[in-house]
């Protein structure tokens, strides 16, 4: 900025009606991944302290515009005050005791307290405060400048941006240095047409940004918060929204397919690269390469990884979704010719293909079963072997898994024993993304049957919330198989996550057990799998809690993920009160509870469990008994007996059905008895036979009423 700028900037007086306000800091290239999460956060604290300060109203979309690029994060907002508006105070002080002498005249404490306040004697005021009474002072108080507050609100947003790691700079002066995630360059700081003084990282607030490194201005004035958008598009040859950016280059990449007749492929992973990419460039330019179509004879999952992963190409595909020897590219250049940058990407990526058809033709000359033995050399865990020795645990546990649901128990074996043998190929050495896909190719090429093929693909299903299960039988034996012994094995060594450290990403895991069996519907009782799971670590040293921890931990997964999908807590809680041995059951077994917990008699039901509940506990083994008829002497107690008698039989055939709705019903029949009891029995009498007796019949109907959950958790 030259002297005469810096003087018509410092004559500049605030505009007293509100302005919109651009921060933007210019640096070298960020991390792409973290580039979205940076501006976010940056904007949410600067939001949050002007908020705080009342120099905005409120926040929502409409209010701001968040700015990302490789080289910049930024954010301009709507109508800010230059200064906030005025607010009244009050300022508590000593007590009366503290303030007043004997003789009711002001003391010392309070005549100091007075003066560091700048307020008059006169001017205090008395209020209550809780069990005393105080002095206090009610003034009336400016509202925060923007321009002596606002480098504090930035301070603060930068101090809280979430940075795996700072990268420490030397500024221009050769003698102090900063540290930020990258060496900052510029910072501009307008409110309208108005530079906001702030000093931030060694810079001084300016007005003057860059523009694209190759295409756009190396010096930009921005004349007004309002026009930099305008003006980065024009003379910057940047489009600084990052999400307006995207939609760009999405819109393009949807042309050249179309125009090309083909398609983009999975669209999940077409965002994920558009996200990645739209942070690599400033605007994007979209370009049509080929390559040698020869290189199809490799599986398409090993090019498409190639182009995505590591050159950062969009693969385009047929109707069926057979890959084409073609792919996309997203360049930071916008040029009449591109033909250099397509020959350069397309002469760049011929080699990584090379690569990944040697890889894949060595692989070849050994199939998965040869590799077995070399499963030997590779330690799983120091304390649980080899991986050799984990293929056995993980057959062992498919093989189980297998005749229980009346499947091949030998296919399902020789699955988990070449599972990870595609681990120790060329190819997923240099593509680990590829583990499991690969093993199927491979075992397709060597002549195993597909089913076993499939299931090495679906072994790690699923891999996240929400991601796919296992479509197949054998896929799923093998993904349970695999997940449980992991689980099983680390539990048994005491490596239980702890807080938010789940360093083998065991959550994630049972997550998975969990929602093959609901999911998949699956005939298997959970506290036997484990068993198993454990028990093929027996020549092992396991820890003697084991078993114990782990179905707890299975159990409060299961109560996240059913609250997750929209269960009420009472309800979970109602149902997991008892074992859930078949956890496809679960979910209906809540919605015929949820049905029954609107009925009236639900909450009597309830309030009479946790009576009984409560009784039974305190009266612990004199509750163990047999009910003996003869002993009944009551009406009330004869007629709740009679009830029993004949809901008991009804409710076993209910239960025995997994009709859980109808065995809710019969238990709603018996509410009149259940409250004629309360109300006309004393349980608690002197005579220790009669007593122990009634106590015996209340156990016997606690018994009953808790089969399908605890009722008393519903009130």
């Amino acid at each position: 900025m030259n002297a005469l700028s810096l003087k018509a900037d410092a004559a500049m007086e605030p505009n007293t009606a509100p302005q919109g306000l651009l921060i933007e800091l210019l640096t070298e290239e960020l991390p792409p991944k973290s580039l979205r999460m940076l501006a976010e956060h940056f904007a949410q604290s600067v939001l949050e302290g002007l908020l705080a300060r009342q120099w905005i109203d409120q926040v929502d979309s409409q209010a701001y515009r968040r700015y990302a690029t490789p080289r910049r994060i930024g954010l301009f907002v709507k109508h800010v005050r230059a200064q906030g508006p005025e607010r009244e105070r009050l300022i508590k002080g000593p007590s009366l005791q503290v303030g007043l002498d004997a003789d009711g005249k002001p003391t010392q404490a309070l005549i100091k307290w007075a003066e560091r306040q700048a307020a008059a004697l006169q001017a205090l005021e008395q209020v209550a405060d809780g069990k005393q009474t105080v002095f206090a002072y009610r003034h009336r108080q400016a509202g925060a400048l923007l321009d002596e507050a606002l480098e504090a609100v930035l301070m603060k947003a930068l101090a809280e941006l979430p940075i795996a790691k700072l990268m420490q700079y030397q500024l221009a002066d050769g003698q102090s240095s900063v540290s930020f995630v990258r060496p900052v360059q510029a910072l501009v700081v307008l409110h309208g047409a108005r530079i906001i003084p702030v000093q931030l990282l060694g810079l001084q607030s300016d007005r003057y940004t860059q523009g694209h490194r190759f295409q756009g201005a190396r010096r930009i004035r921005i004349d007004h918060a309002e026009h930099y958008e305008a003006i980065m598009r024009g003379e910057g040859a940047v489009i600084v929204d990052m999400d307006e950016r995207k939609q760009e280059i999405r819109e393009a990449l949807q042309s050249h397919a179309r125009a090309a007749n083909a398609q983009l492929g999975d669209e999940a992973m077409t965002e994920s690269l558009l996200e990645e990419v739209s942070a690599l460039v400033e605007r994007g330019a979209v370009y049509a390469g080929s390559f040698d179509p020869d290189f199809l004879r490799i599986p398409q999952e090993c090019l498409m990884l190639t182009m995505r992963s590591n050159q950062k190409y969009f693969p385009l595909f047929d109707a069926q979704q057979r890959l084409l020897p073609r792919f996309l590219i997203v360049s930071n250049m916008t040029l009449d010719d591109p033909s250099l940058i397509i020959d350069g990407n397309e002469r760049v990526v011929r080699p990584r293909l090379a690569d990944a058809r040697f890889f894949f033709e060595q692989d070849q000359k050994q199939s998965l079963h040869a590799r077995l033995p070399q499963l030997e050399q590779v330690i799983y865990h120091a304390r649980l072997g080899t991986q050799a020795e984990r293929a056995q645990r993980v057959a062992a546990i498919a093989e189980w898994i297998a005749r229980q649901l009346s499947l091949d128990s030998l296919l399902a074996r020789r699955a988990a024993l070449l599972a990870k043998t595609d681990l120790l190929t060329a190819m997923v050495t240099e593509f680990p993304e590829l583990q499991g896909l690969m093993g199927r190719c491979y075992a397709l090429l060597d002549g195993e049957p597909e089913a076993l093929a499939n299931a090495l693909a679906e072994q790690y299903l699923p891999r996240f919330a929400g991601d796919a299960l296992p479509a197949t039988a054998l896929g799923t034996v093998l993904a349970l198989a695999d997940k449980l012994e992991t689980l099983c094995g680390l539990f048994a060594l005491g490596l239980l996550p702890t807080g938010d450290k789940d360093p083998f990403a065991l959550r994630r895991q049972a997550l998975g057990v969990l929602r093959m069996l609901m999911e998949g519907r699956l005939e298997l009782s959970l506290s036997e799998l484990v068993e198993t799971g454990l028990g093929g670590l027996q020549s092992r040293q396991s820890h003697p809690s084991a078993q114990a921890d782990l179905m707890r931990f299975f159990s409060d997964r299961l109560t996240v993920y059913l609250r997750e999908q929209g269960w009420a807590q009472p309800l979970v809680q109602a149902v997991l009160a008892r074992p859930q041995e078949r956890l496809h059951r679960v979910q209906p077994r809540l919605q015929a509870l949820e049905q029954f917990s609107k009925q009236e008699s639900a909450q009597s039901l309830a309030a009479a469990n946790r009576r009984i509940g409560n009784l039974l506990r305190k009266q612990g083994e004199a509750a163990q008994g047999e009910v003996d008829p003869q002993c009944l002497a009551e009406p009330a107690e004869k007629a709740l007996w009679a009830r029993i008698g004949r809901l008991k039989p009804d409710l076993a055939a209910a239960l025995a059905d997994h009709k859980d709705a109808l065995a809710l019903e019969l238990l709603a029949q018996a509410r009149p008895e259940v409250d004629q009891f309360f109300e006309s029995i004393m349980v608690m009498t002197e005579d220790v036979k009669l007593r122990n007796n009634r106590l015996a019949l209340l156990a016997m109907l606690h018994d009953m009423m808790n089969q399908v959950a605890d009722l008393s958790a519903l009130g």
